[in-house]
């Protein structure tokens, strides 16, 4: 890549608009991360753990100096019947929504999902009680 294209790539926005095609090591399980598979251009967490880095402020700005570990703490699914993943930043709170990968960890997926009936904010025997019926 020469000096000209280099400097580009590293423009504000330049991820906005351009897929990135690196690859990466994730910073919590040590999984090798490549765009390959994602089902988009755009790879933006682990497809292992579903971790992520809090580097954008906007999607693809990459314009946050944080640089904490985003957490997956929830799923969603949106209007269209798509997925998507809430992560929360360790560091400062950030939260954002990124959407499923095509080979991210059905596994790990379900049991993000799975996890407010795991673990109901309520003791479930009294379920009747509180819901008032």
């Amino acid at each position: 890549m020469n000096r000209e294209n280099k400097r580009k790539k590293y423009e504000k926005g330049y991820y906005k608009t351009h897929p990135c095609g690196d690859g990466f090591t994730c910073r919590v399980c040590g999984w090798l991360v490549t765009p390959a598979g994602a089902g988009s251009e755009h790879r933006n967490h682990c497809p292992n753990c579903l971790s992520s880095l809090h580097v954008d402020i906007e999607p693809g700005d990459r314009e946050a100096d944080c640089g904490g570990v985003m957490e997956p703490i929830a799923v969603w699914v949106r209007k269209n019947g798509e997925w998507a993943v809430i992560h929360r930043c360790r560091r400062c709170g950030a939260l954002s929504s990124n959407r499923v990968a095509a080979d991210d960890s059905p596994r790990k997926l379900m049991s993000i999902a799975m996890k407010p009936v795991a673990f109901p904010p309520f003791p479930i025997e009294r379920m009747e009680e509180l819901a008032g019926d």
